[in-house]
């Protein structure tokens, strides 16, 4: 028998994982040059041979190995079996002391895959008949695979053999170029791959089973010639043609944008219904969640397709930016997922609706980070401690990380950033770096100095620009003054002044760019511009304006902060109807919708104004010259979450009706435009994908959607949609309007179901539809549907489908008065937390925002809070959220 390796045990409530702080980063005593792996590859029992060749910068430092949940069956140094006092085994680890400088070291251990539910490290997925065995290692996933250092400035070059049944397991994958394969003579195989690139344990990866593959190629600008291979099951290989398209697509974009060609002679993507995560970037061998990978017209929406070609493009952007140049520690996590992030963000924007992606990217940041940000959970950018480190893949990470980088390359230009970032891979590649190193980077390739910007990853909070616009008639100028602070967060009381950038243009009465000639300047003027606020307070005087204008401020969203510009309700439908920035029409359009839901929330909105705002989307909705998603993002009203961030004491109830009386309204003085559009909009290709083609249908969809509200024939309408559709996303569209017009719509729901009863993606869309349908009794719906006979409580795209959306996308629900909707979702993280951790402690930040609503349903969300905590087996995930949730204040408090 081998020796247990527990995991760390958690027996009581908020036993979480001591804090890690930023402050006592030290450097590894020990750095492994190369790790040999052998794998005898089992469902039930897999065996783990590694051998570490080490040095050490420390003499006489002991090695510390981290290792959960192993079954120790050997070790060795330097050929010598240890004895017992040799190294001794704690909660998480393995410590081995007296080792010379440098010396080899071989370890055997035991894991079980199948009952591996946390899905973390090396575990079983799909049917245990016909499942394959693939693993997850970040973060913390390796150690759980076998004994190593599990941190990622420990970088090293693997070689890795796979030895398993053929019959069961006849594809076998791991990281690198293929090396051999060969027979065993019992039935068994193996396969050896050598990865090249020193990389760390994170990102290690292998994939055996029964396996369809879709294969291509692509020859690189260097003229390397890479094979790409995409496999999932067979039931689904044929979705993967548009995965396989995007793929080139982003291997083309990279070399023309960045100059960035891949290193490998193939290139792997594996599907799975079974991941915690989107994807994950394993050198060479990409895992994805196959509701990112998967795609046709019968199965995908076209918003579906639109993820597929951002996530297989920021999947590959990561061979880069995070494994080529990776991050020290994980407190810098945000240097490889911001950075990439960014890069998925242009490289969408640059094959499809740039505008699009522009206004959805930002009403994510402002329904999830702002929210992030003023809450009990709100941490910096690169956060300066942590108890568990899955809990910080957060919104501020990931999108604030990104806004900063955006920032950066405004400030800097395209080829300035361009030439930034090239050195940074040339001056980091093959190492671990840091913020400070990407900042002393592109500052340094740009001979300026960019340490002030070290503030906006190391502040937690969003700042608040306070605009401020006065026309003097006389002098003929126009004066702007600015002003920025950072409410307080829960760790930082006080903040610093950020540098800004506030991308401007001014406008005319007749809707005319001005020229921005500032005082003192001379020469030909130009019509756009971007100021930089680098100080609490400034001012900008612009000369040769004879009419007040409209100012167009944050253009394209150049800074992630809260404006606040008291423009009257005319000027914004003048933006609204003729700002020749996508971004700031909608812009515009949203903060009318906003003041009018204000007004409607306070008791009635403003004729004047709602006839405004009416007026400007009406011009949209009419307009067949401009880009049809952008019309169908102006016919779209702000979601409730959205609506209620910022406010105190808010009752959901009360918002879901201002904000229903709002969109009645616009569709009552919309409905003849929108009846012409929908009617025009019906002979758009619908087996079409390309970009235009699937504007259209948003349009489409977007017009009945507002029919619904108003029209007597919505429900007719919807049903023809139905019968008719001929792709997912019509029919989904068409359920969706019925759920909103027609008073049952369970035979339409029944026969969905009953179509794709063996399709998990489409039921995860069905579960989807239903939990989030703002509906009095939605709770009792959602309750029934978790007993459904496809739903497992072990598969996180099912639990995220039904429990996560209905907590995080249907506050009317969750938030119900009498507090039925918190108990359900807490007795559903307990029963999730058993299995799958990661996942319970995503779906727990729904209650994260607990104390800004009224009295009531802040005591009752206390209560589930509390109860959640006195649970004596929590895991360190839940327990680090529900105690930072009960321990937080919000912002300003």
């Amino acid at each position: 028998m081998g020796t247990q390796i527990p995991q760390v045990p958690m027996s009581d409530a908020f036993a979480t994982r001591p804090e890690q702080r930023l402050a006592d980063y030290r450097a590894p005593a020990w750095r492994v040059r190369e790790v040999a792996l052998e794998f005898d590859l089992d469902r039930v029992a897999t065996e783990v041979d590694s051998t570490l060749q080490l040095e050490c910068d420390e003499p006489g430092a002991p090695l510390r190995l981290n290792a959960v949940e192993l079954e120790l069956l050997a070790i060795e140094v330097d050929g010598r079996a240890l004895a017992a006092g040799e190294y001794e085994i704690e909660d998480d680890a393995i410590l081995v002391h007296g080792l010379h400088a440098r010396a080899s070291l071989r370890t055997r251990v035991r894991i079980a895959p199948a009952r591996n539910t946390a899905l973390q490290g090396l575990y079983a997925s799909g049917d245990p008949d016909a499942g394959f065995l693939l693993t997850q290692c970040e973060a913390e996933g390796f150690r759980r695979i076998t004994p190593f250092p599990d941190r990622p400035d420990v970088l090293a070059r693997y070689e890795v053999t796979l030895r398993a049944e053929r019959v069961r397991y006849p594809l076998l994958l791991a990281n690198g170029n293929p090396d051999g394969v060969g027979e065993l003579g019992d039935g068994r195989h193996w396969a050896r791959f050598v990865d090249p690139h020193p990389k760390p344990c994170y990102l290690f990866a292998l994939v055996a089973g029964r396996l369809e593959t879709l294969e291509d190629a692509f020859t690189t600008a260097e003229g390397r010639r890479v094979r790409l291979c995409i496999h999932s099951e067979a039931d689904s290989i044929g979705r993967c043609g548009w995965a396989m398209e995007c793929l080139k697509q982003a291997m083309r974009w990279d070399e023309r944008r960045f100059g960035r060609c891949y290193d490998l002679e193939v290139f792997h993507v594996v599907a799975t219904h079974d991941f915690t995560m989107g994807a994950m970037e394993n050198k060479g061998l990409n895992i994805f969640n196959a509701r990112y990978l998967l795609a046709d017209p019968d199965s995908a929406t076209d918003d579906d397709y639109r993820h597929v070609l951002a996530v297989v493009g920021h999947e590959y952007f990561h061979n880069w930016s995070g494994n080529r140049v990776t991050c020290r520690d994980w407190f810098q996590l945000c240097l490889k997922e911001g950075l990439t992030v960014y890069r998925e963000q242009e490289f969408e924007s640059d094959l499809a609706s740039r505008t699009l992606r522009r206004i959805e990217d930002v009403r994510m940041l402002w329904r999830t980070q702002f929210a992030e940000d003023a809450g009990p959970l709100a941490h910096p950018v690169r956060p300066d401690r942590y108890s568990e480190i899955s809990n910080f893949y957060t919104a501020t990470v990931y999108e604030k990380g990104a806004e900063i980088v955006r920032m950066l390359a405004s400030v800097l230009g395209t080829d300035g950033f361009r030439r930034g970032l090239d050195f940074y891979f040339e001056r980091h590649d093959g190492q671990a770096a840091t913020v400070e190193q990407f900042l002393a980077a592109l500052g340094d390739a740009n001979r300026v100095d960019l340490s002030r910007w070290l503030a906006w990853y190391a502040q937690a909070g969003t700042p608040v620009l306070v605009a401020r616009g006065r026309h003097d008639p006389a002098r003929r100028c126009f004066e702007l003054s600015l002003e920025q602070s950072t409410p307080p967060t829960p760790a930082q009381p006080h903040a610093v002044p950020l540098p800004i950038p506030v991308a401007i243009a001014l406008f005319d009465a007749d809707g005319h760019a001005l020229p921005l000639r500032l005082a003192g300047e001379s020469g030909v003027a130009p019509a756009r511009r971007t100021l930089l606020l680098d100080s609490t307070r400034a001012q900008w005087r612009f000369e040769g304006i004879d009419a007040p204008p409209s100012a167009s401020l944050l253009r394209g969203y150049s800074a992630p902060v809260r404006l606040v510009h008291a423009l009257d309700a005319d000027r914004l439908a003048r933006l609204a109807r003729d700002d020749d920035d996508g971004f700031n029409r909608w812009f515009a359009a949203d903060s009318l919708a906003r003041r009018l839901f204000a007004q409607a929330l306070a008791g009635a909105p403003e004729p004047a104004e709602l006839a405004a705002w009416a007026d400007a989307v009406r011009a949209a909705v009419d307009d067949t010259s401009i880009d049809p998603a952008l019309a169908a993002e102006l016919l779209t009203m702000p979601d409730a979450s959205a609506l209620a961030e910022g406010m105190a004491d808010i009752d959901p109830e009360a918002v879901h009706r201002a904000r229903a009386r709002i969109e009645h309204a616009l569709a009552q003085a919309l409905h003849a435009s929108l009846r012409a559009r929908h009617a025009a909009l019906s002979g758009v290709d619908p087996r079409a994908t390309d970009a235009g083609t699937r504007a259209a249908r948003r349009l489409r969809n977007a017009c009945l959607a507002a029919l619904c509200r108003v029209d007597p024939d919505a429900g007719t309408i919807a049903r023809t949609q139905l019968a008719r559709a001929m792709n997912l996303g019509d029919r989904l569209a068409a359920l969706r309007a019925l759920l909103e017009c027609v008073e049952d719509a369970g035979p339409e729901l029944a026969q969905f179901a009953l179509a794709h009863a063996h399709e998990p993606l489409l039921l995860d869309k069905w579960f989807m539809l239903q939990a989030t349908d703002a509906h009095p009794r939605a709770l009792e719906r959602v309750q029934a549907l978790v007993a459904h006979a496809r739903f497992q409580w072990r598969n996180p795209n099912n639990v995220h489908a039904l429990v996560g959306a209905f907590a995080m996308r249907n506050p009317r629900a969750f938030h119900r008065a009498d507090g039925h909707g918190y108990r359900f979702v807490a007795d559903a993280l307990l029963q999730v937390d058993a299995l799958t951790p990661q996942v319970s402690a995503r779906i727990a930040t729904a209650f994260s925002g607990w104390r800004r609503y009224e009295p009531g349903r802040r005591a009752l969300m206390r209560a589930e809070l509390e109860r959640l905590a006195a649970f004596p087996a929590l895991s360190s995930d839940l327990a680090d959220i529900i105690g930072r949730c009960l321990g937080g204040r919000e912002a300003g408090d």
